[in-house]
């Protein structure tokens, strides 16, 4: 019984992590250079908790909102700027940002392209007058994607639980890794696409399963790495609809989801070590079994609950 209430106190404390990444993001386009005109568009996540965050841009600017509208899961305000000088070495500000929101800041040159991330630490972003050859903030974002999704922090959990040996586990991450490279690219490149809503259902229902196998009688599973790159193709998929939400607004394509998908790579192995130390440690008091039961009761309870609550999204 105080396992099961466990299980749903964890139910209610994590509900809030279990949904998709959602990060703010500016885009400005420089639309003439001589006279420093510019167009932005600011995109909010309107599900985001209090007031809504906004831009404040340098005194330089004379700044003029146009048009204020929803599109997907964000709200979006179009916005025209006539400085009396270039954004290079100036800063902008967003105000009013939440703890669970970052903000990506792209900002396209006529000859080359600006890209920063600000959070409610940090919210002041310097635009640096020399060229930035790689679009290295989509490392920052693929790192807060993953710590920013429980679902995703558990399936690695759980397939840690369910195997051993050093040579199983790079095996087993490896295939994870390779399969949500695949369709992170295939879906970035519009070459598959699915309902996000379906894909997040089913990434709830990959977790239940692997909670099922934690606790499994007849051992570890003899081939985990087929697991993991099976599941991993549909975790790409949930990788990828957070990174379209956002766009890859710049011109370089390839290196955003180069370097997005280093920062999911990142987290994977910073997490790692968790689990691992958890199973060491039960292991020496002779309670790996308890241990065990506990991961699969809250890991499948939490994966059964959000699988439930984004099929009634679906429906409803």
């Amino acid at each position: 019984m105080k396992k099961i209430l466990l299980t749903l106190c964890l139910v209610c404390i994590f509900d809030i992590y279990s949904h998709e990444f959602n990060p703010a993001h500016l885009v400005v386009d420089e639309i003439d250079e001589i006279n420093n005109s510019y167009e932005a568009t600011w995109m909010y996540p309107f599900k985001n908790i209090g007031k809504r965050a906004e831009v404040s841009f340098p005194e330089e600017c004379i700044v003029e909102s146009v048009d204020l509208y929803y599109q997907g899961k964000y709200i979006n305000e179009k916005i025209y700027l006539e400085c009396s000088a270039s954004l290079k070495g100036l800063k902008i500000e967003i105000i009013n940002l939440s703890v669970l929101t970052d903000a990506l800041i792209t900002i396209n040159f006529i000859n080359d392209t600006f890209e920063g991330l600000v959070n409610v630490q940090n919210n002041i972003i310097d635009i640096p007058i020399e060229t930035q050859y790689f679009p290295s903030s989509y490392l920052n974002l693929g790192i807060s994607h993953l710590f920013d999704g429980l679902d995703h922090i558990l399936f690695i959990f759980g397939l840690l639980f369910c195997i051993s040996g050093f040579i199983n586990i790079i095996k087993t991450i490896t295939a994870f890794t390779i399969a949500h490279s695949i369709t992170l690219g295939l879906t970035i490149f519009d070459i598959i696409k699915l309902p996000q809503g379906t894909v997040e259902a089913l990434i709830a229902l990959t977790i239940v399963y692997l909670a099922t196998e934690i606790t499994r009688k007849e051992g570890k599973l003899k081939s985990p790495w087929v697991m993991a790159f099976c599941f991993g193709l549909l975790h790409g998929l949930g990788f990828a609809s957070a990174l379209m939400d956002i766009g890859i607004s710049n011109n370089n394509v390839i290196f955003s989801l180069l370097f997005f998908n280093i920062g999911i790579e990142v987290a994977q192995i910073a997490l790692i070590p968790i689990p691992l130390i958890l199973i060491y440690i039960a292991k020496k008091f002779d309670n790996l079994n308890n241990l065990k039961l506990v991961a699969s009761l809250s890991i499948g309870g939490l994966g059964f609950y959000w699988f439930i609550d984004r099929v009634i999204g679906i429906i409803f």
